[in-house]
């Protein structure tokens, strides 16, 4: 069965260069620069298990945060263009990308948005729960969410620190992170205002299913509305909150991710997370929905 990973990271060497010439520092803060496989693709390849497919965004570098809006605009096609390469380059291993964009450049950040959906590589693009110390949820970054919708672009959602937060750690505040952005969309009434979007939530949706009855029970008039994410797999494991998160988002709305290379070293997760949806009491038709079919669906919807 061919498989699909929705969610896999590259930081590939000229935007991280780049990024390194404007800030030499970057590698204490983010130590997951070091991991090789996330900037080298041959060493990638050692690690590939012929199988399995990715769709390929870059790791949480974002130009935004420190560079001025021009130049961060820039600095985005430029990495666009590198990812779109490196899809040609690798096509048996990477089979699309996800765009980035200038969070502070909103005006360039439309027009790099209609720039992705001509692109026959790139099918959507990566959001993170705060920009520039504000929510996805924001009402400046709203036009960017309903053109998405409007251009039918997928919409991945990836965690960052809150950094007025002292405490952050890369166990817990990650997938609050994740939970909270979800409740501020919804808050937001982001699915009334983009009754279409297609928003892939990573790890699994986070706290939202295990939490589902102080949803419903506390937000009753938008219960339903969470309902309306898709999640990925990438939760290094375990069938149990695997099951859990299937029974409350639905089979149709789940998709294999593994989050590679991060998660287990040296290149991920992939193993552990295949074995654990395989342990799943589930139909070979609906495992074959998480691995293949459902971003399928999505991405054949979007073109």
């Amino acid at each position: 069965m061919e498989k699909i990973d929705v969610f896999a990271h590259v930081l590939l060497p000229k935007y991280y260069n780049r990024m390194l010439s404007i800030d030499p520092t970057i590698p204490k803060s983010y130590s997951f620069t070091n991991i090789d496989s996330l900037k080298d693709m041959t060493i990638r390849r050692n690690y590939w298990n012929k199988e399995t497919k990715q769709i390929i965004s870059y790791a949480n570098i974002n130009a935004e945060d420190y560079c001025n809006p021009s130049l961060s605009a820039q600095l985005v096609r430029e990495a666009n263009k590198e990812l779109i390469e490196c899809i040609n380059n690798n096509n048996d291993m990477f089979i699309y990308g996800i765009g980035m964009l200038p969070f502070n450049n909103i005006e360039e950040a439309l027009k790099i948005l209609d720039e992705i959906n001509t692109s026959k590589e790139l099918i959507g693009i990566q959001v993170f729960t705060r920009h520039l110390g504000k929510s996805i949820a924001d009402p400046l970054f709203r036009p960017i969410l309903k053109k998405c919708e409007e251009l039918n672009l997928l919409v991945l959602l990836h965690p960052v620190f809150d950094e007025r937060k002292p405490d952050n750690n890369i166990i817990f505040s990650w997938e609050y992170e994740l939970s909270q952005a979800m409740l501020q969309l919804v808050e937001t009434n982001i699915f009334k205002d983009c009754p279409n979007i297609k928003i892939i939530v990573h790890h699994a949706g986070a706290m939202i299913p295990f939490f589902a009855g102080r949803i419903d029970n506390i937000l009753k008039e938008k219960k339903n509305e969470f309902k309306k994410f898709f999640v990925d797999t990438a939760i290094l494991g375990n069938s149990k909150a695997l099951e859990l998160a299937i029974s409350y988002f639905g089979i149709n709305n789940v998709l294999y991710g593994t989050d590679a290379p991060f998660g287990i070293m040296p290149n991920g997760a992939t193993k552990e997370i295949e074995e654990a949806i395989d342990l799943l009491p589930l139909t070979n038709i609906e495992k074959k929905r998480i691995f293949n079919d459902n971003i399928i669906e999505l991405i054949n919807s979007n073109r």
